[in-house]
Order: structure tokens, then C-alpha cells, then sequence
């Protein structure tokens, strides 16, 4: 049986880690609380936001290094989207072996629905502009430091820098 570690012996660090780790976890169950009542799952909005703020148009491998997923994961979750409607895969016109993902009129609305939905997004409204600010600046800094560990433990598909 594991041993649970006292709290005290935890570093700075690691209580870091786990206040962090355990505020997204809470968090994030919001989420897909509030995305379940609109029949959506936090992957499946994350592709309908992608797809429909990123300029450029997406691969689903592109569209895998800006979720920070694998893209097999990725792959599979299109197709049961575009099985639902909510997105469409074409081959691109000049390079025939790249596969383009876009939003349909049902992923559109099902984008607009999500953006509605914005009781758990929101839960940054008790922060004052000075610590939103901060926390803002942590996670830029945190989500590099993310990255970098990502690559040196699995270098591809993440060889390009993560956005």
C-alpha cells in the first residue's frame, strides 16, 4: 500500500505543483460540466475554438501540437466530429496528402453555443486586473517550461515550438 506524504514534507515546489495541479483539476470539472448541458466535451470544444480562431487553415497534426495532444488522439476525435457534423476533413487541393480540417455550420453553432457558456470561463472575475495580470505572466512562464520538458521527453511531433 502507498504511503500518502505528509503535507509538510512536501518543497515549496511541490506544493506549487499540487495547488496547481488540483485547481485545474476542479476547474476543468466545471468545464465540462457546463460543456456536457450543451452536448459538448472539453476536446471537441478545444477543436471548435482552434478551428475557428486560428487563421491559417488547420491539419489535424497542426491542430494536435496547438491542443497539446498526440495526434492519433487528435485523429480519432475528428472523425467521430465530423460523424456528429461539427467539422469537415478535406484533401488540401495542392499538397494531396494533407487532409484540412474545418468547421461546418453545425460545429459553427456548436462553437457559438460553448463561447455562450461562460460561468466556469469566467472564474477569473474575483481576480483584480493586477493579479490576473500575474497569473497571466505564471502561466506564460510555466506553459514554456511545460513545453521544453515535453520536448526533451518526447521530442516529435513537438520538435516546433508549442503555442
Amino acid at each position: 500500500m502507498m504511503k500518502m506524504t505528509d503535507p509538510m514534507e512536501l518543497s515549496e515546489h511541490e506544493r506549487a505543483w499540487e495547488n496547481l495541479a488540483v485547481t485545474y483539476m476542479t476547474l476543468q470539472r466545471a468545464r465540462e460540466m457546463e460543456l456536457g448541458k450543451i452536448g459538448l466535451t472539453m476536446p471537441q470544444a478545444g477543436v471548435l475554438y482552434f478551428l475557428k480562431t486560428t487563421k491559417e487553415p488547420l491539419t489535424p497534426r497542426k491542430l494536435a501540437r496547438r491542443m497539446n495532444r498526440q495526434p492519433n488522439a487528435v485523429s480519432t476525435l475528428l472523425i467521430r466530429m465530423e460523424a456528429q457534423g461539427l467539422v469537415k476533413r478535406t484533401q488540401d487541393l495542392q499538397l494531396k496528402n494533407w487532409v484540412r480540417v474545418s468547421l461546418t455550420k453545425k460545429g459553427e453553432e456548436a462553437f457559438n453555443r460553448q463561447m455562450g457558456k461562460k460561468t466556469a470561463r469566467s472564474v477569473t472575475s474575483c481576480l483584480s486586473k493586477k493579479e490576473i495580470d500575474t497569473l497571466n505572466a505564471i502561466c506564460e512562464k510555466l506553459r514554456a517550461k511545460g513545453a521544453e520538458l515535453v520536448r526533451q521527453m518526447q521530442p516529435t511531433p513537438y520538435a516546433e515550438p508549442l503555442e
